[in-house]
């Protein structure tokens, strides 16, 4: 289900930024109330799943596969486009797998990409909504991830599709064959492993048992979502623009554009983003009366480490305002910016 009312892009910006606080307070609450169900998922499957997506807010894998909030961790970024060979997601990404790694932790890196199965201008809006294009994206991070991790059996790189008008997966192995879950209904669940073992032959016998129930959940998830009478809003009416980690709690489509902080150049995404909320004012999909630049870093603990991300998310919110004022002045007027960090084991949003 949806966490926006239909009419929220209506609303005026003072009551839009209300629903922006309760939704992040909600999931913070559902997140610490779910402890419980988590670490006793990690001890039945304690495969380590990284998920590396766009985005776009309808692109909610935990919910998409019944998986328990904090299970995915999930790297997002404006158009779902990344490079290992950038300095900070390089490091950031390999320190979370090797550190996983050491802890005896097989890990499972999920390169999605989405498109649409009814209409092609429901894709993502990064690759032009050309689905090959995002595909072929993901399909060069696998390569990457598999020539930096060639050395190990526990790490591996599964490129895996979002169908968003039912939610359901299409995973790409290895070979070039696809196993397509919108194919298949819950009463053919007992031929997933066998499908999946032939889908990835290298995949660990273990990593495949953990994998299972997110392929399971998804069986159950996208064969509702078809029996389900969808609202498949395509529009654009996203009226925030937000730099940094930590949104887990924004999957709401056409709300926001996220940029993770992951480029080297985030120059130019941040200018995509203002240019499509400048529009979304023009097409008057959403009110003139302000936009939300909000930046967010996550820290682990008091003292230095939460001093620093304050530090780096007032530099995240001036660095988009400089950019924003030189890119695209006419946005400028509207433009009220909000910084956060996020106390990372409790995804407690904590504004500054």
């Amino acid at each position: 289900m949806s966490d926006a009312t239909p009419e929220l892009h209506q609303q005026p910006f003072t009551d839009r930024l209300s629903w922006l606080e309760q939704l992040a307070s909600r999931h913070s609450a559902a997140f610490i109330a779910g402890t419980a169900a988590r670490e006793a998922y990690l001890a039945q499957h304690p495969t380590k799943i990284i998920a590396l997506k766009c985005m776009d807010g309808r692109i909610h894998l935990p919910h998409a596969t019944q998986t328990p909030l904090g299970i995915i961790q999930p790297y997002r970024n404006l158009g779902g486009i990344f490079n290992l060979g950038w300095p900070y997601l390089g490091d950031l990404l390999c320190d979370d797998i090797n550190q996983a790694l050491a802890q005896g932790r097989p890990v499972l890196v999920l390169i999605s990409y989405h498109f649409s199965a009814g209409a092609r201008e429901r894709g993502c809006a990064g690759f032009q909504h050309d689905r090959d294009a995002a595909l072929a994206q993901a399909l060069q991070i696998r390569d990457q991830l598999q020539s930096i991790f060639a050395a190990s059996e526990q790490c591996y790189a599964l490129v895996v599709g979002f169908e968003t008008d039912s939610d359901a997966l299409v995973l790409h192995g290895s070979t070039g064959r696809m196993l397509d879950l919108s194919q298949y209904s819950p009463d053919l669940s007992p031929q997933l492993p066998a499908l999946l073992q032939q889908l990835c032959p290298l995949l660990p016998a273990a990593m495949q048992r953990d994998l299972l129930p997110l392929l399971l959940g998804n069986l159950w998830h996208s064969a509702l979502q078809r029996q389900q009478r969808r609202q498949l809003d395509i529009e654009h009416r996203e009226w925030m623009l937000c730099l940094g980690r930590g949104f887990d709690f924004l999957h709401v489509p056409n709300i926001a554009l996220i940029i993770g902080p992951f480029s080297p150049d985030l120059s130019q995404p941040v200018k995509k983003a203002a240019a499509i909320i400048l529009n979304n004012i023009k097409q008057q999909r959403i009110p003139a009366d302000g936009v939300l630049l909000l930046a967010s870093v996550p820290y682990q603990q008091a003292g230095i480490d939460r001093r620093r991300a304050e530090l780096k998310a007032a530099f995240f919110c001036q660095f988009a305002k400089t950019v924003i004022a030189e890119q695209e002045p006419a946005l400028l007027p509207l433009l009220q910016s909000r910084s956060a960090v996020m106390y990372w084991p409790e995804r407690r949003l904590e504004w500054l």
